[in-house]
């Protein structure tokens, strides 16, 4: 049986071209620990990594590479922002839409004597931003949101929430793991202070590889998650305050940010509105599709425009689970099925405790995929 793989808010899959290839000439031909000798093979590594820092910093629209910090993932990321900016007796806001890596580390903060409050998202995961402007204190410190629920697809309003935020005077973070490589992402255009992001979704890079775009003021206001060996100011028993050496302690992923470079430069090569083109077309596609079945629900915006390639079906008389394996068994279709580590969407959408089956697409979904998942849906609904 042909796979069709619909999981790619999971994890993009197949890789962008040339990322296989990248990953294992830097670990077959050579590469060394940057920042740390002076031999050739050291340069030469920290000149491959200057040069994904600065089509990072392209893409994200950074006042520079060393404003981009490599981490493991978005949730390493949106760690460091949250635990790394908030202190005992501030205050910060979330959406009603967030994934467990904003919503269990401010859960966390809380027992550490930070308050947060949550904005109240519609069923179809849109912010409420009335109410958004009444949960402003004089001791919020911090709004952090996701661009793009996981769950629905629903792309919230952040360039409208970015504007409260400067109006309020209070740094705006964004969760972009289900936005970036999807739709044009900036710390302008959302009036954003920092953008956590994730390697190994729609920028099609490996596992293992993400990071951070910021604004310099706000990386002032950081503290390091992790400390230890950067290979500068060695002398000193403090972190130094050079970026990206501040936050960026150990040794650094090169063969995930080798071939992060390498999906980079096929995203370039596509173009932001080519990829954004073929996802609207495929999400119109599935929606119309399933459009009108009285047997399930479809959580999230109606028009293919408001949302990212991820499509939530909800089995009003079957059993979410049961219907997951029966799209693989049967049909070889891979979704995924449950809360989608967003117990916090899945109750804005009113899919909470039973959670959907999740269908998200890429950029080598084709047409026959789509149409062979909505056919499946159909016939197990």
């Amino acid at each position: 049986m042909e796979m069709i793989y619909l999981d790619q808010a999971a994890g993009s899959f197949p890789k962008a071209p040339g990322v296989a290839s990248a990953v294992c000439d830097c670990l077959e031909h050579g590469s060394s620990n940057i920042n740390r000798s002076s031999h050739i093979l050291s340069i030469r590594s920290e000149l491959q990594v200057m040069a994904v820092r600065e089509a990072l910093a392209d893409l994200f629209g950074c006042a520079g590479c060393e404003w981009i910090l490599f981490t493991p993932g978005a949730t390493q990321s949106i760690n460091l922002i949250l635990r790394g900016s908030l202190r005992p007796g501030d205050h910060v806001i979330i959406s009603g839409m967030e994934h467990n890596a904003v919503f269990r580390t401010v859960v966390d903060l809380e027992k550490r004597g930070v308050s947060f409050s949550v904005v109240p998202c519609d069923c179809a995961g849109r912010l409420d931003l009335s109410a958004a402007r009444s949960l402003f204190r004089p001791e919020t410190r911090l709004v952090m949101m996701t661009h793009a629920s996981n769950v629905s697809g629903t792309i919230l309003d952040l360039p409208a929430m970015g504007e409260l935020c400067q109006a309020q005077g209070v740094s705006f973070a964004v969760d972009a793991a289900q936005t970036a490589g999807h739709i044009p992402v900036s710390l302008g255009t959302l009036r954003a202070d920092a953008i956590c992001f994730a390697g190994h979704k729609g920028l099609m890079g490996p596992q293992g590889i993400g990071g951070i775009a910021l604004s310099p003021g706000f990386a002032r206001q950081l503290s390091p998650l992790i400390t230890g060996g950067t290979g500068s100011a060695s002398d000193s028993p403090e972190m130094p305050d050079t970026l990206p050496d501040r936050f960026e302690a150990g040794t650094s992923n090169l063969p995930g940010i080798l071939g992060l470079g390498a999906a980079l430069s096929f995203v370039r090569s596509v173009g932001l509105d080519a990829l954004r083109s073929h996802e609207i077309a495929l999400t119109a596609r599935f929606l119309n599709a399933l459009n009108g079945c009285p047997h399930i629900r479809l959580p999230g915006p109606k028009r293919a425009e408001d949302r990212v390639g991820v499509i939530s079906v909800d089995f009003l008389r079957r059993d979410n689970g049961e219907v997951a394996a029966a799209l693989e068994q049967n049909y070889g279709i891979l979704t995924r099925c449950g809360l989608h580590c967003a117990p916090l969407a899945h109750h804005s959408l009113e899919t909470f405790p039973q959670g959907t089956v999740r269908f998200s697409l890429g950029w080598f979904t084709s047409e026959e995929d789509i149409s062979a998942a909505a056919a499946a849906v159909l016939a197990l609904a």
